[in-house]
């Protein structure tokens, strides 16, 4: 094949939505941007990752950020449309989307991740649910699974740079909630890992984000397990946390290019159930939760690399079911 195509020759990855480039042996996406934002007092600027809603045991509204590169407390952003929590996010390299949860909606907000201020009216989900899985490309937002109250396998998605209602995708392999929280994809796949269904579920589904379709079985987690924490670099799927039925502070990690069952990656610094995650390309950063008691712990890992996750800085405000995303997920 790197007889046939000259080094250097480019063409549109209609898969990815991204322009590549042959470098001689293999295709590389081409970068026009940079998703590095940087705030005052940042040592270097980076990736922003996103932690919204919750619980305290009131329903939060608030929306926090962080820079992913760097180490510290989460700062203020704005304020969601609603408070509620679990409720599911996605997000492209300029937006944050998130739908659903609860007190049981099926509105969906967005916000603007460089700037800071108050969340927008997107839409509404095709079904209104909480507990809910999500995953995203740099275009497209899908959210699988959830409670309505009853479990439900339904998946449904949205255009990320547009606003309006989601529309059907397919539907999971089964019905189940309390997926794992967070975004899980590379490119052109996207995760959705653990639940409940009546009991915790080992099972992580895998989906084709630009076409649509039914998930179908990628392996199995360790342990099954529900109310996870999840995010990925383009190449690397990451969980973390949650109930097996003991609250858990284990960390495991799958190659998302190839199906298989995932592999012990470390801990994190606590056990936690029902938190978050967020990623830039090399790193993975978990917040909030139960612990049993209510968590303000973000800690971080190097997605690349296994070991045990190390302080990161604390959220404003210690709370469960929030969810997350950021501007330079695995996805993207």
């Amino acid at each position: 094949m790197s007889a046939e195509i000259p080094a250097g020759a480019m063409r549109f990855n209609s898969d990815s939505q991204k322009l590549e480039y042959w470098n001689g042996s293999a295709w590389f996406q081409v970068h026009t941007a940079t998703p590095d934002l940087a705030s005052s007092g940042d040592r270097q600027p980076g990736a922003r990752g996103i932690f919204q809603g919750g619980q305290t045991p009131t329903n939060l509204d608030i929306i926090e950020y962080i820079n992913i590169s760097s180490t510290g407390d989460a700062v203020d952003f704005g304020d969601r449309t609603l408070a509620n929590q679990y409720s599911g996010s996605v997000s492209s390299s300029t937006r944050g989307v998130t739908g659903g949860g609860d007190p049981m909606t099926d509105t969906i907000d967005f916000i603007t991740i460089a700037s800071t201020g108050n969340a927008t009216d997107f839409g509404n989900l095709f079904t209104g649910r909480y507990g809910l899985g999500a995953t995203s490309s740099a275009t497209r937002g899908v959210w699988a699974g959830g409670f309505t109250p009853s479990k439900v396998d339904t998946m449904d998605y949205v255009t990320i740079a547009s606003t309006g209602n989601a529309r059907d995708f397919g539907n999971l392999t089964e019905a189940k909630g309390y997926l794992s929280s967070g975004i899980a994809a590379s490119p052109t796949r996207g995760l959705f890992s653990g639940g409940i269904n009546p009991s915790k579920v080992s099972k992580i589904e895998l989906i084709t984000i630009a076409t649509l379709g039914n998930a179908q079985n990628f392996g199995d987690l360790t342990v099954a397990t529900s109310s996870a924490s999840s995010c990925s670099s383009s190449t690397r799927g990451i969980m973390g946390g949650g109930e097996t039925p003991t609250i858990t502070n284990t960390i495991e990690y799958v190659t998302i290019a190839s199906g298989g069952n995932a592999t012990n990656f470390g801990d994190l610094s606590v056990t936690r159930s029902i938190g978050t995650a967020c990623s830039s390309s090399t790193r993975g950063a978990f917040g909030g939760g139960d612990t049993p008691s209510k968590s303000d712990v973000i800690d971080y890992i190097i997605i690349a690399t296994q070991g045990d996750a190390v302080d990161f800085g604390n959220l404003n405000t210690a709370r469960k079911g929030l969810s997350a995303c950021s501007n330079a997920h695995g996805g993207l």
